[in-house]
């Protein structure tokens, strides 16, 4: 059993505090994000988000620029989320939280930023003396954080942004991001060289990040494209559609024509990234 544990972060007077994320087990207790509101006697009358308290507003939230979050089976991934936020007093700090499940009461993943210093958790940028863009910086590490397959897809960004006067406004689920497991693809063409009209074998694999052993299993059932290029030439063309096997493998053929490469591309689906094989070279005689 793999367990995932994070830490406590603090906005200065106004405190944000994280329980430990759960373990793998479905009875263990599940964090209620909810509770993660202000410390402060003048804001505890929230204990839900979506929340506004005077004038702070969150402006845009952008998870890893824009890109999906690609995690594999022991690398830890890092990438940032920028909070934009204005008040008329100025903004203290933002605090994003990426979390995944049915709800906000009952989630079962959770990645909070990793703390800059004790006092704040995102280096905020000021833009004009009402807005701010605070940074923040995510570690996600597939043995702790990422315990099930059932975590890849679609995540939801929790954020808080605090103004300098103690306003703040709070949002469940200001918008998305994928979280994906990591892919990788091959491609072998034979034999090589190969007589012109003769027949070339293209086999392959595509196989993906597997967060339940932290191993990498083929990806069955899918479709693949293979491609060609000539020499001469600068453009890949689709040649044919391939599935892949009960074990990811890839395997189909073509008659030699010229001197060429061929690779495999995949496209990607919800829960893992398109990729592409590196070329491989057939001299044609």
């Amino acid at each position: 059993m793999r367990i995932r544990v994070t830490g406590a972060a603090v906005l200065g007077a106004l405190s944000l505090s994280v329980l430990a994320v759960p373990a793998a087990q479905a009875d263990d207790r599940i964090p209620d994000l909810s509770s993660l509101v202000p410390g402060a006697a003048k804001a505890q009358q929230f204990s839900a988000a979506d929340q506004t308290l005077g004038d702070t507003k969150i402006k845009s939230v952008t998870v890893n620029g824009g890109k999906d979050i690609v995690v594999g089976t022991s690398a830890k991934k890092t990438f940032t989320v920028t909070v934009t936020a204005t008040d008329a007093a100025g903004i203290y700090d933002a605090y994003p939280v990426l979390w995944h499940g049915p709800s906000m009461d009952k989630p079962d993943g959770v990645l909070i930023p990793t703390t800059l210093d004790e006092d704040k958790v995102g280096k905020c940028t000021k833009s004009s003396s009402t807005t701010s863009t605070c940074k923040t910086t995510f570690v996600v590490d597939p043995y702790y954080d990422l315990y099930s397959n059932s975590l890849a897809g679609t995540w939801k960004v929790w954020v808080a942004a605090l103004g300098n006067d103690g306003d703040l406004a709070m949002k469940d689920a200001y918008k998305t991001a994928k979280v994906q497991r990591a892919s990788k693809l091959t491609v072998n063409a034979a034999p090589e060289p190969v007589k012109k009209g003769k027949t070339i074998t293209v086999t392959g694999k595509l196989s993906r990040a597997n967060w339940d052993d932290l191993k990498y299993h083929g990806y069955t059932g899918q479709p693949v494209k293979l491609q060609y290029r000539k020499k001469t030439s600068k453009t890949y063309t689709t040649v044919k559609t391939v599935k892949t096997d009960s074990t990811g493998s890839l395997k189909t053929t073509v008659k030699a024509s010229a001197d060429g490469y061929f690779r495999y591309s995949f496209a990607g689906t919800t829960t893992t990234p398109a990729v592409t094989s590196t070329a491989d070279f057939v001299d044609v005689k």
